[in-house]
């Protein structure tokens, strides 16, 4: 349990397992419950364009203590394939992504903060972690650059 008491949902391991092991999602998205004391899975999925869920984390909102909805922080989990320059093949890297707008409020930012390391603890086999703050954070080659070390072609 996080310092912010948030738990981390069965579904979340179970269903990074099926990203992890089956190949059965390209990504998962994940939130805090309303009520900011779980962590739930908002949406998993095969859907391999990157647009796509670069859309889903920065169009996501939260309500903050007022009740006012507002730019809302997420975390995800992408299984980032990439080829390699030198023509070794295919590699497969599951990069975790904390994504907290600049301009979302501060309650929801401050509890996202204190409860990542409980939602990373739960799952296994991460291969990165990235820090996304604005929208220029999460573009596709940036990401694929640092996650491949430089080595996807």
């Amino acid at each position: 349990m996080s310092q912010s008491g948030a738990v981390v949902s069965q579904d979340c391991i179970t269903a990074y397992n099926d990203l992890k092991l089956a190949k059965k999602y390209k990504f998962i998205i994940f939130k805090l419950s309303d009520d900011y004391k779980e962590i739930v899975i908002e949406e998993q999925s095969n859907d391999k364009d990157w647009d796509n869920f670069r859309e889903k984390l920065i169009n996501a909102t939260s309500k903050s203590k007022s009740g006012a909805i507002g730019k809302g922080p997420r975390y995800a989990v992408y299984d980032f394939e990439y080829n390699l320059a030198s023509g070794d093949g295919i590699r497969n890297k599951i990069t975790f992504i904390a994504w907290s707008p600049d301009d979302a409020g501060v309650h929801p930012k401050m509890i996202y903060a204190s409860s990542k390391e409980a939602l990373k603890r739960s799952l296994t086999g991460i291969a990165h972690e990235l820090q996304a703050n604005d929208s220029d954070d999460i573009e596709y080659d940036s990401i694929v650059k640092t996650v491949s070390k430089g080595l996807a072609g």
